[in-house]
């Protein structure tokens, strides 16, 4: 059994198609089909049921796919260890970030660090807090940047920052004079929010259950800039954390008040995966990044 015939069972099972998995690992597709067949042989039993379109993991495949991205995992972090022992500030940093921060707070947060630290590759994925808090158990990101809370003992969380929500109403509103509005005095107006699955929206309606009313939701969008054109257009109004302010044609944003209008963003890690020397230098950025932010406000 061999290291790239693991890495190239883990590359079919996370993207589904030999294709898929042949391009991302660089590699002709019949180069990879042959050492997936060979593993499969030195295991005594087929790992994938080949579709005309897809690749499925077989109930072997499911029971071996943990244990072998276990093994990549541990010699990736042995290899960090030893390149941490030798003193050499280098190697790769995998941070997942919520879309609800990435596009806003992403190039404050990485500002500079790649010109003062070039050995340092940094790798971003975005995507929803479920699927990033399972890809840091999984040890295929090594930080995540979300809102909290996050539950979970296996995990660390470093607080950065709490920032206030603001209401988006069209300009012609009736309440877009105010300096202030609270939550509940949007009570009964039609509710343009994010999908189900972003922490944004499960901390607006928590904040909203807390005042005991129930937002009257008339659009969906995984995006703030689709909710934003419609709130601008007059279709209802919303709510944005402050990061995620700007000039928006028709639109206006105003404060909102209260103990349940803010979130707090932090980064979050596995306490069961090594930390490398470049995690923690890029760890220390974010926070020294963020409290100049607070600084600035």
């Amino acid at each position: 059994m061999e290291v790239h015939q693991l890495r190239y069972f883990c590359a079919v099972a996370r993207h589904g198609t030999f294709t898929r998995a042949s391009k991302a690992e660089h590699i002709a597709q019949p180069s990879l089909s042959q050492q997936i067949l060979k593993l499969e042989a030195e295991l005594g039993a087929r790992l994938f049921d080949r579709l005309p379109r897809s690749a499925k993991l077989t109930v072997f495949g499911k029971a071996f796919l943990p244990k072998a991205e276990r093994i990549l995992r541990d010699l990736e972090e042995a290899r960090t260890e030893l390149r941490d022992m030798s003193g050499n500030q280098t190697g790769e940093v995998v941070v997942g970030i919520i879309p609800t921060i990435a596009a806003y707070l992403l190039p404050r947060l990485l500002n500079n660090f790649t010109v003062r630290h070039p050995p340092v590759t940094i790798k971003i994925i975005e995507d929803i807090t479920p699927a990033l808090l399972q890809r840091l158990q999984e040890g295929t990101i090594d930080i995540a940047v979300v809102a909290l809370p996050v539950a979970g003992s296996e995990l660390a969380i470093v607080e950065l920052f709490e920032e206030k929500f603001y209401a988006a109403l069209p300009k012609r509103h009736r309440l877009a004079s105010r300096a202030s509005i609270s939550l509940a005095e949007l009570n009964r107006e039609p509710f343009l929010l994010l999908k189900e699955g972003h922490c944004f929206r499960d901390s607006l309606i928590a904040a909203c259950q807390k005042l005991r009313m129930s937002p009257s939701i008339v659009f969906e969008s995984g995006q703030f800039a689709s909710i934003l054109a419609m709130v601008s257009a007059g279709m209802g109004v919303s709510a944005v954390p402050a990061m995620a302010v700007q000039p928006q044609p028709g639109c206006k944003f105003i404060p909102i008040s209260g103990k349940h209008s803010t979130r707090t963003v932090g980064i979050v890690t596995s306490r069961h995966h090594y930390q490398s020397n470049t995690q923690r230098l890029l760890m220390k950025h974010m926070r020294d990044a963020c409290a100049e932010r607070g600084r600035a406000i």
